[in-house]
């Protein structure tokens, strides 16, 4: 029992670093500091790249893009470090039952900060839908190519409908199928990376509500009342 207590900690450690990371408010950040103005008081209110890039243009966006998509990178190291380091092994076996995995780790370190953007406590718990966060994680949790079978699921329907929206939901909506294909037989690992998904789609229900009822903005049109 000693054994499982000290492998929880390391989870429980890992998800909190992980959610910290995931919930510094990058898009805010820049433009406050380089385009003395407020990201959340202009076009959707929200701090991801799709906002940045209408509020502050290509750099702006750019940047912001690149520091979502980093911290989610990063989380997904911290996770290889806190297996290397503290999972001697690389997890734990109980009777032969595997309690926790190096992907179970991974699949931590996913959730808490895709959920640390989502639920940024800086910003009484309201952030970004985390699209370049999740990515960032997915590079490290589902491999590259995994990751790349993501992105073209994103640009793929992107290019069709001229939706952000629809490929990103898409692209949310497939990663608990990924997790079957990558983890299975470690429910652990497919049930935190599902929730993760799942939660990315939850952030985008007002893009749902806006396409069922055909007042989302395409890109390249004018934006609808």
């Amino acid at each position: 029992m000693e054994g499982v207590a000290y492998f929880a900690a390391v989870a429980v450690g890992l998800f909190a670093v992980a959610f910290l990371l995931g919930s510094i408010p990058f898009g805010l950040i820049i433009s406050k500091v380089f385009y003395h103005t407020d990201i959340r008081e202009h076009g959707s209110g929200n701090i991801g790249t799709t906002n940045a890039m209408r509020t502050m243009g290509k750099v702006g966006g750019s940047a912001v893009f690149v520091l979502d998509f980093g911290k989610g990178l990063l989380s997904g190291v911290l996770a290889m470090i806190a297996c290397w380091y503290f999972v001697p092994g690389g997890g734990l076996s109980v009777d032969g039952s595997s309690l926790l995995s190096y992907d179970d780790l991974l699949a931590v370190a996913f959730l808490g900060c895709t959920w640390g953007h989502i639920f940024s406590p800086w910003l009484k718990f309201k952030g970004g839908k985390g699209i370049a966060v999740a990515v960032g994680c997915i590079f490290v949790t589902y491999g590259v190519v995994g990751a790349c079978l993501e992105l073209a699921i994103f640009i793929v329907l992107v290019l069709v409908t001229r939706y952000v929206s629809v490929g990103s939901i898409a692209a949310a909506l497939a990663c608990p199928f990924f997790a079957l294909y990558f983890f299975w037989g470690d429910w652990l690992a497919v049930a935190l990376c599902s929730i993760a998904g799942l939660t990315v789609v939850w952030a985008h229900r007002a893009n749902i509500k806006r396409l069922l009822s055909g007042t989302e903005n395409r890109i390249g049109s004018k934006k609808k009342a």
